[in-house]
């Protein structure tokens, strides 16, 4: 698996933010394009594969597949962006500033909403025959998410938003776990095996990933689900991506950082303790 030890894959994780932050618009934009596409396509698949098996943990075993391809390929995801770029701030690189964090967020935003749309777009169409009939099982079961998933939320109120916010950050917990698996070896299969686990965590367990729901809230609004754009950026997308940007950071940007880059010094032995002598 060629493991590197944690020392060694959190600088990785740095020096991958202060690249990130850097890039030009253009390799931005169409490599959070990519990402998009790619992390949505796999959830359409892992949707119909429910549809049509009806075990939920089938599609989620599988779901990851795409998140491995998108990895792979150097394609970026906000969820990973929300954790590897302020590492390189906090870090002090030279000329990394709050702009450039904010820049490089802004970008992936779009690129990845753009890519997701797209799959949108074209799973409505493929699920309606160019819209000229009702959605099929799998285009329904989508809208379906969309309504619960918004609506659901609203009818809890202030819990509901809560709830919301936490399962972001429980997702991005593991979300980003799998961006710095793809960093702990430098073999593919040690690759994969480390960003699969992860992802198949968040996936079965129903956590908000904004990303993922970029293509399945405007897929139900696409096919006539009962929520509104409005729903949608207020009691999912919204609260999402600010549950996704803390649970990241903070449960594995900064704690990764501050033990394995920013390490205390060692306890001394008490010298004044008498050393054990065996009977």
């Amino acid at each position: 698996m060629s493991y590197l030890a944690p020392s060694e894959f959190v600088t990785k994780m740095v020096d991958a933010g202060e690249s990130k932050i850097f890039m030009s618009t253009r390799d931005t934009i169409i490599r959070a394009y990519m990402a998009g596409a790619i992390l949505t396509l796999a959830a359409w698949f892992a949707v119909t594969i429910n549809v049509n098996t009806g075990q939920p943990l089938i599609g989620a075993l599988l779901f990851p597949v795409g998140f491995v391809m998108l990895y792979l390929l150097g394609f970026d995801l906000l969820t990973g962006v929300f954790v590897l770029s302020p590492l390189a701030l906090i870090d002090k690189r030279p000329g990394v500033t709050l702009g450039g964090v904010l820049r490089n967020w802004g970008l992936v935003f779009i690129g990845n909403f753009a890519g997701a749309f797209t799959v949108a777009f074209m799973m409505a169409f493929v699920t309606t025959f160019g819209f000229t009939q009702p959605p099929d099982k799998v285009g329904t079961a989508i809208g379906i998410i969309g309504e619960s998933r918004t609506l659901g939320y609203a009818a809890h109120g202030a819990a509901g938003m809560a709830t919301l916010f936490m399962r972001g950050m429980l997702c991005n917990w593991m979300v980003s776990t799998g961006v710095v698996g793809a960093m702990i070896s430098t073999s593919v299969s040690g690759k994969v095996i480390a960003m699969w686990m992860p992802i198949l965590v968040f996936f079965y367990m129903v956590f908000e990933h904004s990303v993922v729901n970029m293509f399945l809230f405007p897929s139900g609004l696409l096919l006539g689900a009962k929520f509104s754009i409005l729903d949608y950026l207020i009691w999912n997308e919204i609260p999402t991506v600010l549950g996704n940007l803390v649970g990241g950071l903070a449960f594995t940007g900064m704690t990764l950082y501050t033990t394995h880059v920013m390490t205390l010094p060692k306890r001394q032995a008490d010298k004044a303790a008498k050393p054990r002598v065996a009977a």
